[in-house]
């Protein structure tokens, strides 16, 4: 036989102190347990009588039901629930306290075993009991369990049984089932400790309101004069009126702090409002900062990237790129194009005229950039046949261009040519000369006087083509350092 907590429903294994219960502990146990007071069995009578009056039946029928009814001095023991019922112990068991002989096991074994068919349904009984759930563990009702043979009970047998009376005994005169585990039962004790203290504040309160009535009582028995109870009585009026006069006055402070309360609460108001619109406003703020915040963002970040690209523009010379000034050999060059002819190494005249063109309109661009005009000459870019205009005088033109034809007319053109070229020389000599004033710091190899420039003229009739080649050749040096003065900010 298994048995279980009533409450947990965990398996439990007996003390060896209840195997081995004797018949004079089973009593002295039984007997120090409390039994159902009779009160509580007449106050069930009672509710079962009312019950039966209010109840819409005719008189004959509810007098017979009390007739049959047996009467409280009648009743030998106060009712039971079902489930107290059901643990009550089975009337046809052997109480323990009938007297028994212990049988030793050498007896036990000499007895003769039952018939075979009468032991099945005793076994197969027992199997049923044990496949029964542990919250079923409790015994069944008298008229439900089957007639046990008690012909020849083992030691093993009487003490489970009294055991199990002893937990149903337990249960029927008490609120709790058992058994119960370690645990549960610590819980138990510690539920009931906590109403014992209960229970011992409420009896010192009562004790106390005892004494206080009774302190009551004997003033209340002394013999009080008329004129002692008149000057009580007197007392307590004005006491009575005093204490009127403080509620009053307590209603009134009440009255002022509603009306106070009243304008906190709507300048409470006011100020949540007001701070509700503060924070919308703030948040507004926020929201245009950020906008803010992310536009400058946006702008420097252009401003940085302009910045980066007008550096490197700045750092850029054009100039050097579309006018390229060089040598190839004793050959000034402009953009590649030789400047000059030399007995060993003829150069075409169309190749000469493309790079007087280029010349000239790096002097006319250079002019331009420093915003010098100069005086009595005006120049006229125009590729291989570029000219110079005298603005004062005659006024005449010159053809800064040459021709290999063998004719009279050649003869005039290469007189014309080198006053071109001597016009050119003049307007160098010009810009070399504002330059100079504005830069002192400037040096230039060569000085320019008249149609010389480094003792070289550059007139091409009536002169040797090396030394005109070599004028030249000076004339693109003089144009390379004014374009470089020009192009790195000397002039401001």
């Amino acid at each position: 036989m298994s048995y279980v907590c009533q409450q947990c429903k965990e398996p439990l294994q007996l003390d060896a102190s209840l195997v081995d219960l004797a018949p004079s502990a089973y009593d002295m146990i039984v007997a120090s347990l409390p039994s159902v007071p009779a009160s509580r069995a007449r106050y069930v009578a009672d509710s079962e009588a009312e019950k039966i009056t209010q109840l819409p039946s005719p008189s004959a029928s509810k007098a017979a039901w009390q007739q049959a009814t047996p009467s409280e001095n009648s009743r030998a023991s106060p009712p039971l629930s079902t489930r107290a019922q059901g643990k009550q112990p089975q009337r046809n068991l052997p109480a323990p306290n009938e007297s028994f002989v212990l049988l030793q096991e050498s007896m036990i074994r000499s007895i003769p075993s039952p018939v075979p068919g009468a032991a099945m349904p005793k076994k197969a009984a027992l199997g049923n009991q044990k496949n029964v759930p542990a919250k079923n563990t409790s015994p069944l009702p008298v008229h439900q369990q089957p007639e046990p043979d008690h012909s020849n009970p083992t030691p093993i047998s009487h003490h489970l049984r009294s055991t199990m009376r002893l937990f149903n005994v337990l249960s029927t005169r008490s609120d709790i089932d058992h058994p119960l585990c370690a645990e549960c039962t610590q819980i138990l004790l510690s539920s009931l400790q906590r109403q014992l203290d209960e229970t011992k504040k409420e009896r010192d309160g009562y004790i106390a309101f005892e004494k206080e009535v009774r302190k009551e009582r004997e003033r209340e028995s002394l013999d009080l004069s008329r004129q002692d109870a008149e000057k009580k009585i007197e007392r307590l009026k004005y006491d009575e009126r005093a204490a009127i006069e403080q509620l009053r006055l307590a209603d009134r402070e009440r009255e002022q702090l509603d009306e106070e309360l009243k304008l906190l609460e709507a300048e409470e108001k006011v100020l949540e409002e007001e701070e509700a619109e503060f924070w919308r406003s703030h948040n507004e703020h926020l929201l245009v900062l950020a906008e803010q915040a992310s536009r400058l963002a946006s702008l420097r970040a252009a401003y940085a990237a302009d910045y980066a690209t007008l550096e490197k523009l700045e750092r850029t010379n054009v100039y050097n790129d579309a006018f390229c000034i060089g040598h190839d050999g004793v050959f000034g060059t402009i953009n590649g194009l030789r400047l000059g002819r030399v007995p060993g190494v003829p150069v075409e005249w169309p190749e000469i005229n493309a790079a007087w063109g280029q010349t000239l309109l790096l002097l006319y661009t250079i002019a331009r950039k420093l915003d010098y005009t100069f005086e009595n000459y005006r120049l006229i870019p125009m590729g291989s046949f570029s000219r110079i205009e005298r603005t004062i005088g005659d006024k005449a033109t010159y053809e800064l261009y040459g021709s290999g034809d063998l004719h009279l007319g050649r003869l005039l053109h290469n007189r014309r040519f080198d006053f071109a070229m001597v016009a050119f020389l003049e307007c160098l000599k010009q810009l070399i000369d504002s330059v100079k004033s504005q830069d002192p710091t400037v040096e230039f190899p060569h000085q320019i006087v008249k149609d010389k420039i480094g003792e070289a003229s550059v007139k091409l009739q009536f002169s040797q083509e090396e030394a005109w080649t070599r004028a030249l050749r000076h004339v693109l040096l003089a144009l390379k350092i004014v374009l470089k003065w020009t192009t790195n900010g000397g002039n401001g």
